[in-house]
């Protein structure tokens, strides 16, 4: 008569079971894990190795394989051993020296680094260089510009035109206020060549100009609709006649508080008289070279891109047709934009920027 092999005992830990039914459960944990995590559970309740195969459908070879496995080494013993293979190439020393020479010094004959340039410098290949940068988010070919606002108000403004965005007043129309100046009506020199299969559309580089027009807009941040028109000038009198369609498209009973920035057109004294006779009217400022707080630039750059880059205007006219047409359309089934971050969360920001910027010893 045939005896089979002693049944290995297990004791599973309250910290253990706790780990192997992780396993079990996580979506993102490995197939070949959960099924080691579920042998060794099942042998754990005192099941011989026989009845665990049949519950989770292995020989019974596996079975004790993993018991034990886990008897001699714990929870390790259920993970992959390390396995051959090629023997490491690029050293420590190797990435460490990469990582220096990118961001320490320069070329002699370049502003920044290329694969090309660093890996004849480290004496390593370009593909070489192209992982370590990958694999810490280098990219020496990119650059980014910034601007901080040196107003001395920044904070109180910031907070104040947030809370607009966030937490508006009752019986109020709050309007995002900007012009969009010198949109130029361009032509090209040839006619434009048409996207096909394989070919994006062409057109020659250089253009013909046909004048200029500005589009004064103001956003409604709560419904996202639009109040525009055009002027051939950029003066204050062409503000104040905008400020008139305003007034007339808003209703008398709401207070109407207009968010703008410092240009000079708006703080002219005939603006500032036009504001005195309706106190219904309240102006706030956003901080200067702090343009981003104006949520209708983010509608300026959609303009932009959907109606004006790609276009060609054979003349002024034409070209505020456009952009009426595109108010038109856009003010049929508006949708406004939404403004996430807080007060808080802004500043907080430009701290960590500053911060960083300060301790770059530039």
């Amino acid at each position: 008569m045939r005896t089979g092999r002693p049944l290995v005992p297990i004791t599973v830990t309250d910290e253990q079971r706790s780990m192997l039914e992780n396993w079990v459960r996580r979506p993102k944990t490995g197939q070949a894990l959960a099924l080691r995590a579920r042998i060794v559970l099942a042998c754990a309740e005192g099941k011989p190795n026989g009845v665990v195969a049949h519950q989770v459908c292995v020989r019974q070879q596996t079975v004790s394989k993993w018991r034990s496995r886990f008897v001699s080494k714990g929870l390790e013993g259920l993970l992959d051993e390390p396995r051959p293979g090629t023997p490491r190439r690029v050293s420590d020393a190797d990435v460490e020296k990469v990582l220096t020479t990118t961001l320490e010094s320069l070329p002699r004959d370049a502003t920044h680094w290329s694969t090309r340039s660093l890996a004849q410098q480290a004496g390593l290949s370009r593909s070489t260089i192209s992982r370590i940068w990958r694999a810490f988010g280098l990219q020496p070919h990119r650059s980014e510009t910034f601007k901080l606002s040196k107003d001395p108000l920044f904070i109180e403004k910031v907070r104040d035109i947030v809370g607009l965005y966030m937490n508006p007043p009752d019986r109020a129309l709050v309007l995002c206020v900007d012009e969009k100046s010198q949109i130029q009506a361009l032509d090209r020199t040839q006619p434009l060549l048409p996207m096909r299969p394989g070919q994006a559309e062409r057109r020659s580089h250089d253009y013909k100009r046909h004048g200029t027009t500005s589009l004064f807009a103001a956003l409604d941040i709560k419904t996202g609709a639009v109040i525009g028109e055009c002027h051939r000038r950029h003066r204050s009198s062409e503000f104040r006649r905008f400020l008139d369609t305003i007034e007339q498209n808003v209703p008398p009973a709401l207070d109407v508080h207009l968010i703008l920035d410092n240009y000079g057109t708006h703080k002219t004294a005939t603006i500032r008289s036009w504001l005195a006779k309706r106190p219904r009217f309240h102006v706030h400022f956003t901080p200067t070279s702090a343009s981003w707080i104006n949520m209708v630039e983010r509608w300026f750059a959609t303009l932009t891109e959907k109606q004006i880059r790609r276009a060609t205007h054979r003349s002024v006219r034409q070209l505020e047709t456009a952009i009426k047409t595109y108010l038109e359309i856009t003010n049929q089934s508006p949708r406004p934009f939404v403004w996430t971050k807080t007060a808080d969360e802004i500043l907080a920001s430009v701290a960590r920027f500053c911060a960083r910027t300060s301790k770059s010893g530039h």
